[in-house]
């Protein structure tokens, strides 16, 4: 290749084969009039019009206008037969019907149309059988239909190519036996063979004699990548023999096809995949496996489960390749292998660019898919941007998943340039300024309607214009999407937009506060009458106002000191979601601590107030002992026992009302900004321990109250009956309301657990 890439021959460039014609503005207003109303009636009639009914009156056979009208009708009834209508006609039978278009060779860019057409409706398509069909132009179409492989290898190796297509099904290659062929393109093709030396069926890929890919692809051995196990060279043919691990059930590409065959208004699940895969076993005589219990889990998933469980295991393969130093560069259906079972496989790696391979060059780097293509991977494409092969990295990669994964949902990718996505530098800038904004609103809508929040948002993400907005490898990528395979988990992370777990987030600061007031205050006022009865109004009218003044310096020191201290323990969870929300972004670090500190945040909180209830059991003695003197024991046997309930009340129930919050509305508000580490799960699971000690706590307090009344004497116990009972039962009605919050706590660290995990 020379660096450049072909330019997309547009009608007026290609109606003469050579320097357009100047039609004038009122020639293509006409010619875009006449293909308004042509596209209007195969919109609204039941059988395809007629093309000569719409061609312009009065014009000679062969007439410029009268040639340049038949070649844009003739675009607009390919899109409609073969998009909308499945009812193809080939262009020979246009040929045939119009002189002007066998009078000159048929234009490059109406051969280009019906190509592409085909095979973004799901026909079969072959770029080596357009060149054999239009010899006139075989250069030129072989440029233009196959941007998958070394396209100059056409022309540069016309030995080669002849040597390929002599290979045929009963040969004995090398060491294999061609049992049946199993795909192929212009520079490629695919069979299934017995390896004589090894007795094993492989997957044989005849191709010519270019590029490192072998180097590479022996190094990486991934459940998710098909097996690699050689190449053979044979030069005196200029071919190559890559011979791989036989996966019999199809390609996504398939899958695809079905889903566009298949309207959205009938459900799809995961057995829609299944039956993809038994269709392709079927035509190639395989045994469909039996008890399999890969089939049996993805049986019972949504088809947008469906599709994250096929993303997860591609992006898991992709780290373990970025890992291994290797970009995929051509991430497309028809390069992910499904075995018997559902299990996706990347092939085709497009390695030509892998950091480990010596000699290669960015130049090799235009072999790719336009379509799934990132945008720093379109400007590296086009002649005249700043953008190379070396600004690329795994997040390239996983744009391309995105955009795949996107389409295996709904069907179409998520642009408008299906019909104009060719390789002139104008395809490509108007590719680039699509793929530079946020997805459109329009096609968001055709996301499934049992599509989880937590998918459309990790797709989207992957989909981000600017590569520092997208998953930044494969195993975070991963992460999220066994995430949207949680339902619990999901819906944890990505509530509804009305949910009142979404509309509480902003509001942490008052939530938390009445989760810690509302307990406390009860502690208080149970502390206040117990006290009051058995030991305040004991005291003279004097001592008891000594003892006011001295309680209110106190109580204005201290609990503005813990108000502050709180504050400064949960900074991280007060400030990082509140600029979240804002738009702001953080490092890695600071979402960590955000997320540890968020899962301590019930524990310190009530460490605090545990603190401030001690001080308090410290300064109340001595305060009595300043403002009464010398007091009989019994009065802080009484101030013990208060103490001892009103200090389990102040950390059993704020616990379980703060640790609730942050667990159902701040930490999985965190998940979606960063990949987590190991150490979140073992806060999870520390938090979990935890939770079961807060329990026991404010099981006791009922029974401490009980206890401490059985050491009153007769004539006290009278004084606080009413307190007591109102402490039980309250208490045994507070006890069912925590242990029915711990065991919702319980379960929601369980599934962020198997998130973080």
């Amino acid at each position: 290749m020379d660096g450049t890439t072909a330019s997309t021959p547009t009608a007026s460039t290609t109606i003469d084969g050579g320097p357009p014609p100047d039609l004038g503005s009122r020639t293509v207003s006409f010619l875009a009039d006449v293909v308004a109303r042509f596209a209007d009636r195969w919109a609204a009639a039941d059988d395809p019009p007629e093309i000569e009914s719409f061609l312009p009156g009065g014009l000679p056979v062969g007439d410029a206008l009268r040639r340049a009208a038949i070649v844009e009708l003739i675009k607009v009834d390919l899109e409609y037969r073969l998009v909308h209508a499945n009812r193809p006609k080939p262009l020979s039978e246009y040929r045939d019907e119009f002189p002007e278009l066998r009078s000159k060779p048929l234009p490059v860019d109406l051969i280009y149309e019906d190509f592409h057409l085909r095979r973004r409706s799901g026909h079969a398509v072959d770029a080596a059988a357009y060149v054999r069909e239009f010899p006139e132009n075989a250069e030129q179409v072989a440029t233009l239909l196959e941007p998958d492989d070394y396209r100059s290898t056409l022309v540069a190796q016309p030995g080669a190519q002849r040597a390929l297509e002599q290979v045929n099904v009963g040969d004995r290659v090398d060491d294999f036996d061609l049992l049946t062929e199993l795909g192929r393109g212009s520079f490629a093709r695919v069979f299934l063979a017995r390896q004589r030396s090894m007795q094993r069926i492989v997957a044989v890929k005849v191709s010519h004699d270019h590029g490192t890919e072998p180097q590479t692809l022996a190094q990486l051995d991934h459940d998710y990548i098909v097996r690699v196990f050689d190449q053979r060279l044979l030069p005196d043919r200029e071919l190559k023999l890559l011979y791989m691990q036989y996966v019999p059930g199809g390609t996504l590409l398939d899958v695809l096809r079905r889903v566009r065959e298949h309207p959205a208004e009938h459900p799809r699940t995961g057995r829609f995949l299944l039956d993809s895969i038994d269709a392709v076993l079927e035509r190639k005589g395989e045994i469909r496996p039996s008890d399999s219990s890969v089939r049996a889990e993805i049986a019972e998933l949504s088809w947008p489960e469906t599709v994250a469980w096929l993303g997860r295991r591609l992006a898991d393969a992709l780290d373990y390749a970025d890992q291994h130093g290797v970009l995929h560069r051509d991430i497309k259906p028809a390069n992910v292998l499904l075995t018997s079972e559902g299990v996706p496989k990347l092939a085709d790696f497009n390695i030509s660019f892998s950091d480990r391979v010596a000699g290669t060059s960015p130049v090799a780097y235009f072999g790719g898919s336009l379509a799934y293509m990132s945008p720093e991977q379109l400007e590296a494409c086009h002649p005249d941007l700043p953008g190379s092969a070396t600004d690329l990295d795994a997040r390239s990669d996983i744009y391309a998943l995105g955009v795949m994964l996107w389409e295996l949902l709904t069907g179409r990718r998520p642009f408008a340039d299906e019909r104009d996505a060719g390789e002139s530098a104008t395809s490509l800038e108007r590719m680039l300024a699509l793929r530079r904004h946020e997805i459109d609103t329009r096609f968001q809508e055709e996301l499934p309607d049992d599509c989880p929040a937590a998918l459309r948002r990790v797709l989207l993400t992957c989909l981000a214009p600017n590569p520092e907005d997208r998953w930044s490898t494969g195993a975070e990528l991963a992460q999220q999407l066994d995430l949207c395979l949680d339902a619990r988990a999901r819906d944890l992370v990505d509530p509804p937009p009305h949910s009142w777990r979404h509309r509480l987030l902003p509001w942490m600061i008052p939530i938390v506060a009445l989760g810690v007031g509302v307990p406390n205050t009860l502690a208080a006022i149970y502390n206040y009458n117990h006290n009051q009865t058995l030991i305040i109004n004991e005291l003279s009218a004097e001592a008891q106002q000594r003892f006011v003044e001295i309680s209110q310096v106190i109580n204005s020191i201290v609990f503005p000191l813990g108000f502050v201290l709180i504050v400064y323990l949960c900074r991280y969870v007060i400030y990082v979601p509140l600029g979240l929300r804002r738009g702001r972004s953080y490092d890695a670090a600071t979402l960590s601590r955000a997320r540890a500190d968020t899962l301590l945040m019930g524990d310190r909180i009530v460490a605090v107030v545990f603190a401030l209830w001690l001080i308090a059991g410290i300064a109340f003695p001595v305060m009595l002992q300043i403002a009464a003197g010398a007091l009989p024991q019994g009065v802080y046997v009484h101030f013990l026992g208060s103490q001892i309930v009103c200090g389990a009340i102040a950390v059993a129930y704020p616990f379980f009302l703060v640790t609730f919050y942050a667990v159902r509305c701040l930490y999985p508000s965190l998940l979606p900004h960063g990949i987590t580490s190991s150490s979140d799960e073992r806060r999870l699971r520390g938090l979990e321990r935890r939770s079961t000690k807060y329990l026991a706590v404010a099981a006791s307090v009922p029974l401490v109250g009980v206890a401490g009344a059985t050491f009153l004497p007769p004539d006290e116990i009278s004084a606080v009956i009413v307190a007591v009972r109102v402490l039980c039962v309250g208490g045994v009605i507070a006890f069912v309301f925590v242990y029915w919050l711990f065991r919702l706590l319980e379960e929601d660290l369980r599934a962020l657990e198997r998130v973080v995990s």
